[in-house]
């Protein structure tokens, strides 16, 4: 993982707020680390919090930030289960929802407003009075890390004209590189199983290049930060999945700065226990976290095989029968123990069994959902869409 860059204490709490147009509340969890939370834009229709958790041991500072675009909901979702992780050392800050009133009109940029991750020029001040406060909390806390959670309806293959989903884009640093080739190593291997869908690593674009503007880019020529812009697709995915990538990937990014205790030898960080999802792809608080010594169990992965094997080119007619077949999914330290199946796309697993059968009475799309549940009760999801003629 990176190298801390500059290694202080943060004060937790607000002191020293004044003249960012904040209001403080603050509270003490259950765990050593302190939360507290304050508002920027404050009385405007661009008022959001941003969440502080202060751990008890000095550490890095960690930035994230979901919610820049309203309409990409995995993103601000994932930063909202963040906010909420129990971390060891360091801080964590997090600004779930940057564009609050974007989030509210479930729009890229709100009503007479202006894309608001174009309005941080590099070496310049931000365009805009909400870009200005989100900045002024980058230069409050002053963090090693930033990184900024998006959703493309595409899938990036090096042409931005086509989408940037499945994407870490990252600082011209070596070292954050290298952070971000493990991150999604991990996360592909155990969370992604669907072909064309593994997440792939980019450095950011030069600052002559568009677009330009980019919150992550400033922070990364204009302080000491790495920074990191992720981009999941919402091509073909469910929400809950979407969330799930982008936690996972902040998880393996920030795990070492703040996430793990620099005394107690654990090679892995406590991932919150509660940070959000139910999960696609296996049960939150297992995977990845400080299990206090317990072997760690290694989530299943689900794989739906269909017969006939091509379910979206058309082929299929209204009254053809599929057969669904989880026997390719695998746990690799132990077995599955049940298959369940949602084949209406209402999220409620209401079949059972390793192969099932589907009439398609209906032209139009099927999609189709197959979970597998190991023997420790780890689970992970995959899904199929079946396509008949119109």
């Amino acid at each position: 993982m990176t190298a801390t860059r500059r290694t202080f204490l943060t004060a937790a709490g607000c002191a020293g707020l004044l003249g960012l147009g904040v209001t403080a509340t603050s509270g003490q969890s259950e765990t050593t680390a302190s939360r507290d939370s304050f508002t920027i834009r404050s009385g405007t229709d661009q008022e959001t919090t941003v969440f502080v958790t202060s751990a008890e041991e000095s550490g890095p500072t960690v930035m994230v930030v979901g919610g820049m675009h309203g309409n990409e909901n995995g993103g601000y979702e994932a930063a909202g289960d963040v906010a909420e992780w129990d971390i060891q050392r360091g801080t964590l800050v997090a600004i779930p929802k940057a564009n609050a009133a974007a989030v509210e009109e479930d729009s890229r940029i709100a009503s007479g407003g202006v894309d608001l991750n174009r309005q941080f020029p590099t070496g310049e001040e931000p365009e805009t009075e909400l870009a200005r406060a989100i900045w002024d909390v980058v230069e409050r806390y002053e963090p090693e890390t930033v990184i900024d959670l998006h959703e493309s309806i595409g899938i990036y293959d090096g042409d931005m004209i086509g989408g940037v989903g499945q994407t870490v884009f990252s600082s011209w640093d070596e070292a954050a590189t290298d952070d971000a080739k493990a991150a999604i190593s991990y996360v592909n291997e155990n969370f992604v199983s669907r072909d064309g869908y593994e997440f792939t690593v980019d450095p950011f674009s030069s600052s002559s290049n568009e677009p330009t503007g980019l919150l992550t880019h400033k922070v990364a020529r204009d302080t000491d930060a790495v920074g990191f812009l992720v981009e999941a697709t919402s091509k073909d995915t469910p929400l809950e999945k979407r969330v799930r990538w982008h936690t996972e990937i902040v998880q393996q990014l920030v795990e070492e700065e703040v996430l793990t205790s620099s005394d107690d030898g654990s090679d892995g960080g406590d991932d919150g226990g509660d940070d959000g999802s139910d999960g696609e792809d296996g049960n939150e608080g297992d995977d990845g976290g400080n299990d206090g010594g317990k072997e760690k169990n290694e989530p299943p992965v689900a794989r739906i095989q269909t017969s006939p094997e091509n379910t979206t080119d058309g082929s299929l007619e209204r009254g053809d029968t599929v057969t669904l077949d989880a026997s390719a999914s695998e746990d690799g330290d132990g077995d599955i123990a049940e298959y369940t199946w949602d084949v209406d796309g209402d999220g409620s697993f209401e079949r059972s069994g390793e192969s099932i059968e589907l009439s398609l009475s209906e032209c139009g799309d099927y999609q189709v959902m197959l979970q597998v549940t190991d023997d420790k009760g780890e689970t992970a999801t995959d899904e199929v869409v079946l396509s008949t003629i119109r």
